[in-house]
C-alpha cells in the first residue's frame, strides 16, 4: 500500500550537517557540495513514499529526505529524474574473484593475486553499474576481498567478506583453498579466518554443481561437524553461512544451528520437494535463507550444454533446468508463506546467467513468485543490509545513512522489471 511521504522527515540546515572534530578545540570544519536526487516514485526501503521525494546528500551521508516539490537549499544541485528513486541493493551472495564465464571462479586457483586483484576490480564495476552498492562476498581466494573492503575506494560498492569457503578435501570449491577435515582442522580454520578479519563464515554442507566429484545428494560435513563451526564462530562474533542444496545438508546446517542458509534448493534422489515440516522448523529456529535466485533467462539459448555433474543430478532428479528453475520459484512462494526471513542473493560470478548485477532479476523473481513488491524491494535493500549487519548505514533512503542510491527508469512499483533500467547510481555519496 502506498504511504504519504509528505516532508516525513526534514532536511537537517546545512550548517548542522558539516563534519566535527572530535574535541572541543576550534578547528576548520570540513565542508562539502550538497547535491540532490528527485523522482516522482520512490521507495525507502520499506515502503513506497507517495509523490515521489528529494534526497538530499552531503560527503557520503543523506542530509535530507523530502517531498518531490521541495525547494532545495541555495547552492544545492538537484537532478530529476522520471523514474523511481530508492536505497541501492544488496547482493548477498556473490564471488568477486569471478566474472561469471564458464569455469572462471574454478579458474581462481591458478590466477596470480594480481590477476584475482583485476577481477575484483572488474566484477565491483560491474555490481555498482546496475545500482548493487552492497555486496557480500561468500567466496574468494586467499582473502583477496578484504583490501577492497577496507580501502573504500570512492564508487566501489562496500563489501561485507567471507574469505575462502570452509570445505572438505576435495570438496566443493576446495580450488579456493580452505579445506578442513575433523574436529580441530574446524576450530582452526575458523581461527584463521577470524584472525584474518573476515565478516562472516562459509562453510559448504552439501556438494555442489561446479565442483566434480562432490556430492549433491548428501552432505560433505555432518550436523556435529557444523555444529563446532557454529560454536567457533559464534564465540568470536561471526555468522555461519552453509550452503545446501542437498535435503540432507538442509537437515544438517539446521541441527547444527547455523544463521543461514544459502541456495536452499531441496535436491534428494527421488525429486520429492521440501517438505513443510522442514520449513516449519526452519522458520521456527530463525534461520535466514537465501535461494540465490536472480537467473537472467534472456541468455538460456545461447548457454553451452550444463556440466556433466550437473546432467546427472538432473537425469537422477528427472527434472531438467527449466523445471528445477520453476521448483525455485515455488520455493520462494513457500518460503515467504512459512514465514522465513529470505535475503536475496544471486550467487553473483558463478556462471554466465549469473552476472555481477543481476540482484535487481533476483528481486523481480521474487515478484514474480507471488511476493508483493514492496516485500521484494524491502528483501533486497534494507533487508539484505540488516541480515548482512550493515543495516544501521545502507539499505534506506533516511537521514544519517550513507548515500548509496539508484534510480531506475519506470515505476517499479508497477513493474518490478524496471529495477533493470538503471539510470543513475550513487555509492556513498559517489555518483558512479
Amino acid at each position: 500500500m502506498l504511504a504519504p511521504c509528505c516532508r516525513w522527515r526534514r532536511a537537517r540546515p546545512i550548517q548542522q550537517c558539516l563534519r566535527l572534530a572530535d574535541d572541543s578545540r576550534p578547528r576548520a570544519r570540513e565542508t562539502h557540495p550538497v547535491f540532490a536526487l528527485r523522482a516522482p516514485q520512490a521507495f525507502d526501503g520499506t515502503r513506497f513514499l507517495l509523490g515521489g521525494a528529494t534526497v538530499l546528500v552531503e560527503g557520503e551521508k543523506i542530509v535530507g529526505v523530502e517531498a518531490h516539490d521541495f525547494a532545495v537549499p541555495d547552492g544545492c544541485a538537484v537532478t530529476s529524474y522520471d523514474g523511481t528513486l530508492l536505497p541501492g541493493l544488496v547482493d548477498a551472495h556473490v564471488h568477486l574473484v569471478a566474472d561469471g564465464s564458464p569455469g572462471s571462479l574454478e579458474r581462481v586457483e591458478g590466477m596470480s593475486p594480481e590477476e584475482i586483484d583485476a577481477a575484483i576490480e572488474k566484477t565491483l564495476a560491474a555490481q555498482a553499474a546496475k545500482g548493487v552498492t552492497t555486496v557480500r562476498d561468500l567466496g574468494d581466494c586467499d582473502y583477496r576481498t578484504l583490501a577492497f573492503r577496507d580501502r573504500r575506494t570512492p564508487g566501489q560498492p562496500r563489501i561485507i567478506a567471507a574469505g575462502p569457503p570452509i570445505t572438505t578435501t576435495g570438496g566443493h570449491c576446495h580450488f579456493l583453498g580452505s579445506q578442513a577435515d575433523g574436529a580441530d582442522a574446524l576450530r582452526a580454520a575458523v581461527a584463521e579466518h577470524h584472525e584474518r578479519g573476515v565478516d562472516v563464515i562459509k562453510v559448504m554442507a552439501s556438494g555442489g554443481f561446479l565442483t566434480v566429484g562432490t556430492d549433491m545428494f548428501g552432505v560433505q560435513y555432518e550436523a556435529t561437524d557444523l555444529a563446532i563451526v557454529v560454536e567457533a564462530a559464534h564465540a568470536v562474533g561471526l555468522q555461519v553461512l552453509a550452503h545446501a542444496h542437498s535435503i540432507r545438508g538442509i537437515e544438517a546446517a539446521l541441527a547444527a544451528g547455523v544463521d543461514c542458509i544459502e541456495h536452499f534448493s531441496g535436491i534428494s534422489e527421488d525429486g520429492s520437494v521440501i517438505s513443510d515440516d522442514l520449513l516449519d522448523r526452519v522458520a521456527a529456529a530463525g534461520i535466514m535463507v537465501d535461494p540465490t535466485m536472480g537467473f537472467d533467462q534472456s541468455l538460456l539459448a545461447f548457454m553451452p550444454p550444463p556440466p556433466p555433474q550437473a546432467l546427472e543430478v538432473m537425469a537422477k532428479t528427472g527434472m531438467d533446468f527449466g523445471s528445477m528453475l520453476a521448483r525455485g520459484f515455488e520455493t520462494a512462494a513457500r518460503l515467504r508463506a512459512h514465514g522465513i526471513r529470505v535475503v536475496p542473493g544471486v550467487d553473483s560470478g558463478a556462471m554466465p546467467l549469473k552476472a555481477h548485477g543481476n540482484e535487481w532479476i533476483a528481486i523481480a523473481d521474487l515478484v514474480r513468485a507471488g511476493w508483493p513488491v514492496e516485500e521484494a524491494l524491502a528483501a533486497g535493500t534494507s533487508g539484505a543490509a540488516d541480515a548482512c549487519g550493515v543495516g544501521d548505514v545502507t539499505g534506506r533512503l533516511a537521514v544519517g545513512y550513507d548515500a548509496d542510491l539508484l534510480v531506475v527508469r519506470g515505476d517499479v512499483a508497477a513493474d518490478a522489471s524496471a529495477l533493470g533500467e538503471t539510470e543513475a547510481v550513487v555509492v556513498r555519496g559517489h555518483p558512479v
